[in-house]
């Protein structure tokens, strides 16, 4: 455990080999089951979770039952509601495991314990934010900008592992389009190729 988590951090700043001791201190490991979820609609998120593996999905479920992904998290990614983890505010959001899952998770409490004791921390959390703040601007404008085909090409080719590892219909409603619209244009597209 920890080695998916050491390597992101070590991609934006480096700690020294106390600072990575200290680190760990702050995580709680935790494991799901395929299913299982972290998160669900009306609580409150206590955690960002970082996916050490497995996959897991944030999402929302409309008054019809209709299911909205918002987010998938592969090994190396974080998830979290961050309006609830930031403000207690119950969430709208379900997090939940596709996959058998390890996580690390951090609490709110330990989180300002970590950025106290470990300035380092500030600036990588700084990075990842930026980094958010650019992928929904461009997610947005995707949405808004492009046509089905074209978001489906930008998704396969930003998340290659996603369409290997993500069952179609979830990434249908990742994009904002049906099932059927997705197996149209993909089998248009492996026509092409």
């Amino acid at each position: 455990m920890f080695e998916a988590l050491l390597q992101n951090i070590g991609e934006k700043i480096a700690l020294t080999n106390e600072e990575t001791a200290q680190l760990k201190t702050y995580f709680t490991p935790k494991k799901l089951r395929k299913r299982q979820y972290l998160l669900q609609e009306g609580d409150v998120c206590k955690n960002l979770a970082f996916t050490e593996a497995g996959l897991l999905r944030l999402y929302s479920v409309d008054d019809k039952g209709i299911e909205h992904m918002l987010q998938f998290a592969l090994p190396g990614w974080w998830v979290v509601d961050i309006y609830s983890f930031l403000t207690g505010e119950p969430s709208r959001f379900n997090i939940d495991a596709l996959e058998d899952s390890e996580l690390l998770l951090l609490s709110q409490e330990n989180f300002e314990a970590m950025m106290a004791a470990l300035p380092k921390m500030e600036r990588y959390f700084r990075i990842l934010f930026q980094n958010n703040i650019i992928a929904k601007e461009r997610r947005l404008e995707s949405a808004i900008a492009f046509g089905a085909e074209e978001r489906y090409r930008q998704f396969e080719q930003a998340y290659p592992d996603f369409v290997q590892r993500i069952p179609l219909n979830l990434i249908a409603s990742y994009l904002g389009i049906t099932p059927e619209t997705l197996s149209r244009i993909r089998r248009k597209l492996a026509r092409k190729n």
